[in-house]
C-alpha cells in the first residue's frame, strides 16, 4: 500500500482512501458504548487500585479463555452477548491500552464496578470511574475517534451506536441500605431518596443525549431484596427482604416514567426502557422453568446462600455453572445474562417498552 501510494497517487488521495476504508468498516457493525456499574463493567476496574474487582479465579472459569477478565461473571456478561446479536467483536474496556486504531470503531465500555446514580455511592472502593468520568471519557473518544475518521464521521458513528446504560442497585445495597442509619437514609425518606435517584438520573441520560446518543438501552434495576448477598444478610427462611424489594418496586417504575417524559422532550424513541426487574423476578419466582436448580444460592461463594464475602480460590463452587441463575452472591450467571439479553431482543412491551431491540435494529437498518 506504501509503495502504491508513493508512486501511483498523492499522499492527500491516498488517506482519503484510508478514511473511506476506515468508514466501510465501521459499517460493517454498528458501534456499542457501554456506561454503568459491575453488571457491565468488562474490565475497567483491572486498572485502578480498587477492591472491586473481578480479575482473579474463579472468574472467568467458563469465559473463552477460562481466564478472569474483570467481569462480575463465569463467562461472558451482558454487553459481550448484546455484541454477539450485533454481529460485532466485544468492545474493550476504555482504559485498556488496546483500544485503538479501528478498535474504536468497534465502541468502548466505560462502566466500573461499585458506582451509582450518586457520587457518593460506592465510596468505599475507592478509585471507581464515576458515571461523571464516564461521560468525560466518552467525551474523550470522540476526539480520538475523531482523529481516526474524521469529525463528521465520528459523528455519525455515535449517532447511530447502541448505547447501553445500567445504574441504580448500588445506589440502594450500597448506599442507602449499606449501614443502618446511613447519611442517605437519614437524610431521605426512601420515596424521597427514588425520586431524588431519577431527577439525577434524568440528568446523565440527558447527557448521553447530548453527547450523540440516540439509541439508549436504559435497564431498571433487578429484585434487589432477592440476590444471595441480601438473602445471607437478611433472610431466615429464603423469602426477599420486602425493603429493598419495596425500592426496587419504587425505582422501575418512576424510570420507565422519566424515559417516556425523555422520549417526548426528543420527540422521538431515543431511550429504551428495559424491564431487568420483571426478566429477573422470571426465573428467581421459577427457577426450573429455566432450566436452573435454584435462584437462591449462588455458585461462588460462601456462607449462607453462598451469599456472604466475596467469590475467591477459597470459595464454594458449583460444578455446572448452567444450573444456577446467580454466579456470585450479586451477579447473574452468563446463562441468567443470556435468558436477560434473550427478552432485549424479542421481549413484549411488557418487558420492553417502546420497543424491543430487535425492532430496534430493524427500523435502523432500514432507514
Amino acid at each position: 500500500m506504501a509503495s502504491t501510494c508513493s508512486s501511483l497517487i498523492s499522499l492527500a488521495t491516498c488517506l482519503v482512501i484510508l478514511v473511506n476504508l476506515l468508514a466501510h468498516s465501521a459499517e460493517a457493525a454498528r458501534a456499542f458504548f457501554v456506561f454503568g456499574d459491575s453488571l457491565v463493567d468488562n474490565g475497567n476496574n483491572n486498572y485502578l487500585a480498587t477492591t472491586a474487582r473481578a480479575d482473579s479465579p474463579p472468574y472467568g472459569i467458563d469465559y473463552p479463555t477460562h481466564q478472569p477478565t474483570g467481569r462480575f461473571s463465569n463467562g461472558l456478561n451482558i454487553p459481550d452477548i448484546i455484541s454477539e446479536h450485533l454481529g460485532a467483536e466485544s468492545t474493550l474496556p476504555y482504559l485498556s491500552p488496546a483500544l485503538r486504531g479501528q478498535k474504536l470503531l468497534v465502541g468502548s465500555n466505560f462502566a466500573s464496578a461499585g458506582i451509582g446514580i450518586l457520587n457518593d455511592t460506592g465510596v468505599q472502593f475507592a478509585n471507581i470511574i464515576r458515571i461523571s468520568q464516564q461521560l468525560e471519557y466518552f467525551q474523550q473518544y470522540q476526539q480520538r475517534l475523531s482523529a481516526l475518521v474524521g469529525a463528521a464521521e465520528a459523528k455519525r458513528v455515535v449517532n447511530q451506536a447502541l448505547v447501553l446504560i445500567t445504574l441504580g442497585g448500588n445506589d440502594f445495597v450500597n448506599n442507602y441500605y449499606l449501614v443502618p442509619f446511613s447519611f442517605r437514609s437519614r437524610q431521605f425518606s426512601l420515596p424521597d431518596y427514588v425520586r431524588y435517584l431519577i431527577s439525577e438520573y434524568k440528568k446523565i441520560l440527558m447527557r448521553i443525549y447530548e453527547l450523540g446518543g440516540r439509541r439508549v438501552l436504559v435497564t431498571g434495576t433487578g429484585p434487589l431484596g432477592c440476590v444471595p448477598a441480601e438473602l445471607a444478610q437478611r433472610s431466615r427462611d429464603g423469602s426477599c427482604d420486602p425493603e429493598l424489594q419495596r425500592a426496587s418496586g419504587l425505582f422501575n417504575p418512576q424510570l420507565e416514567k422519566a424515559i417516556n417524559q425523555l422520549n417526548s422532550k426528543y420527540r422521538s424513541n431515543v431511550f429504551i426502557a428495559a424491564n431487568t426487574g420483571k426478566t429477573h423476578a422470571d426465573f428467581i419466582s421459577n427457577p426450573q422453568a429455566f432450566g436452573f436448580v435454584t435462584s437462591k444460592r449462588a455458585c461462588c461463594g460462601q456462607g449462607p446462600y453462598n451469599g456472604l464475602g466475596l467469590c475467591t480460590v477459597a470459595s464454594n463452587l458449583c460444578p455446572n455453572r448452567n444450573l444456577y441463575a446467580f454466579w456470585d452472591p450479586f451477579h447473574p450467571s452468563e446463562r441468567a445474562n443470556r435468558i436477560i439479553v434473550s427478552q432485549f431482543m424479542t421481549g413484549s412491551t411488557e418487558y420492553m417498552n417502546p420497543m424491543n431491540l430487535s425492532t430496534i435494529l430493524a427500523m435502523d437498518e432500514s432507514t
